[in-house]
C-alpha cells in the first residue's frame, strides 16, 4: 500500500486570519506542519490550499502544493479533490494544517492500523482526558468505542453520563484521519446527516451511514491553534522546549 498525507490549509479563517502562514518562530504554520509530517512514513505528503498566497509560501519552502477550490466546506470534501487528481495512492491520512507540533509517531499509527486491517476504511486518534473541566469543555470533543476500539459516538457533551463518576474513561478525540482512497471518494459524495448537523461533527456522517471508525490511543496531545492565544501558547512551548525543524 501507498501512503498519501495531505493537510487541508484553508487561508481565511474566522478566528485567526491567514493562519496558514503565521509566524512560529522564524516559519509558517504550514511549513511547521508540513516539514513534521515528512518524518513519518507517509511516500509522500502534500499542502492542499485555496489560497495562491499559501501555494506560493509552500512552493518557496520546497513543499509539494496543490490549488483547489474555494468553495469546500470542509477538509474532507477539499481532501476528495486531491484524490481525483492524484489516483496513484492506496491511503489517505488528512494531517490538520492548525497543528504545527504533530507528531509523526501518530501518522505512523494511522499508516500501521491499515497496515493490520486490509478490510478497514478510516481510522482516527483518541487521547485520554483527565481533568474534569477538560472533559466537560465542548470544545473538546469526546468519543467512546467498543471493544474493538471502533467509535461508538462523538459529541461535545459529556459522554459517557457521569452516573456513577469515574474520569478514567474519558478520551478526547484528536482531529487527524486515515481513509482508503476510494472511501474518500464515497464518503464527501454523502449528504450531511442529522447528528453530524446537530453537534457539527462532520465524521458522525460515517457512523450515521453505517460504517466504522477505528479509534486508536495516542499519548501524544496536539496544540491546535484556533486563536492568537493558542498562538502564542504554540510559540512559547517551542522556545521552552527547544523545539526546531
Amino acid at each position: 500500500m501507498k501512503f498519501l498525507g495531505v493537510i487541508p490549509a484553508r487561508y481565511e479563517s474566522t478566528r485567526l486570519p491567514r493562519k496558514p502562514l503565521k509566524d512560529i518562530c522564524g516559519y509558517p504554520m504550514i511549513e511547521w506542519v508540513y516539514k513534521r509530517a515528512l518524518k513519518s512514513n507517509l511516500d509522500k505528503v502534500v499542502v492542499a490550499t485555496d489560497s495562491q498566497e499559501v501555494y506560493d509560501e509552500v512552493k518557496k519552502f520546497g513543499g509539494e502544493v496543490i490549488l483547489t477550490s474555494k468553495n469546500h466546506l470542509n477538509g474532507t470534501s477539499r481532501i476528495a479533490e486531491v484524490c481525483q487528481k492524484i489516483t496513484d495512492y492506496d491511503v489517505i491520512i488528512n494531517i490538520q494544517g492548525d497543528e504545527p507540533l504533530i507528531e509523526p509517531e501518530m501518522i505512523n499509527s494511522l499508516i500501521d492500523s491499515f497496515k493490520h486491517e486490509k478490510d478497514l476504511k478510516m481510522s482516527t486518534l483518541k487521547h485520554k482526558l483527565i481533568k474534569k473541566e477538560d472533559i466537560e469543555n465542548p470544545n473538546f470533543v469526546k468519543v467512546v468505542t467498543d471493544k474493538k476500539d471502533y467509535a461508538i459516538y462523538f459529541s461535545r457533551s459529556v459522554i459517557p453520563y457521569p452516573r456513577n463518576e469515574n474520569l478514567d474513561i474519558y478520551y478526547k478525540h484528536v482531529g487527524i484521519y486515515g481513509y482508503k482512497r476510494d472511501f474518500v471518494l464515497e464518503y464527501s459524495n454523502l449528504e450531511s446527516t442529522p447528528l453530524e448537523n446537530s453537534e457539527s461533527l462532520e465524521q458522525l456522517r460515517v457512523l450515521e451511514n453505517g460504517y466504522k471508525i477505528k479509534v486508536l490511543e495516542t499519548k501524544f496531545e496536539v496544540i491546535g491553534v484556533d486563536t492568537q492565544d493558542e498562538l502564542e501558547k504554540v510559540r512559547l512551548h517551542i522556545k521552552e522546549k527547544g523545539i526546531t525543524l
